[in-house]
């Protein structure tokens, strides 16, 4: 069990050894940063695009399935007694979106910019209004059967044997859903991103904290925040 304080906020992240069990590889990175958020962003937007025609051009939705991020995902999934093909990662389930030559919804800069930066790198990416969460610490543990916890737009979701952080109150992200009790708004001024690297590539992972930067620099008034790595 390892513990990691972000700076600026004292907040503590914990993986518990349920996770560890089953991904004793695991590499996650935390992003934090201050942010302003709007409704749309053109330039962000033209981006997404570039990575659909890229996606439609490489990949089918049987071969993505074979990305490292997904492929780990999925299977730590099913070492946890879920089945990944019922309850997808939300990565898997973005590119899956555009491969099949539709759009991805669009909501506002900071819920399409952290999609941007899942679909980028395979990996499920929790994005999270920091000033939401309860208490100074999240653990990432494994459902239980009956816990409570109502997806983004999803409703209430069986987490039992989905990778969850809790904070003080209960479940507030997995790599299918996010929890609508900490979901970023248009009024959300304080970033948290999770990164769930359970392929064990540090280097991705790192790449992707830093991708994320990058974007909020250029499309959310931000200096990029900072990051760091957990396990």
């Amino acid at each position: 069990m390892q513990r990691l304080d972000i700076n600026e906020s004292d907040m503590n992240i914990i993986v518990s050894q349920e996770i560890e069990q089953v991904c004793p590889g695991f590499v996650g990175a935390a992003v934090e940063a201050q942010v302003v958020n709007t409704p749309f962003c053109a330039p962000l937007w033209d981006e997404i695009h570039e990575w659909e025609e890229r996606f439609r051009r490489d990949l089918t939705t049987e071969s993505l399935k074979s990305l490292s991020g997904i492929a780990a995902t999925r299977a730590v999934y099913k070492k946890c007694g879920k089945d990944p093909s019922r309850y997808r990662p939300a990565s898997e389930q973005l590119i899956r979106r555009m491969l099949q030559g539709k759009e991805l919804y669009q909501i506002d800069t900071l819920v399409d910019l952290v999609n941007l930066a899942s679909i980028a790198f395979g990996y499920s990416i929790g994005g999270f209004d920091a000033d939401k969460i309860v208490g100074d610490t999240l653990t990432l543990g494994v459902g239980r059967e009956g816990e409570p916890y109502e997806g983004i737009g999803r409703g209430m979701l069986n987490i039992a044997g989905l990778p969850v952080y809790r904070d003080a109150q209960g479940g507030v992200g997995t790599p299918t859903s996010d929890n609508e009790r900490t979901k970023m708004t248009l009024g959300t001024t304080h970033l948290l991103v999770l990164i769930n690297g359970y392929d064990g590539d540090e280097q991705r992972v790192r790449q992707n904290a830093e991708f994320i930067q990058q974007l909020v620099r250029k499309y959310c008034q931000s200096d990029g925040g900072s990051y760091h790595v957990y396990r």
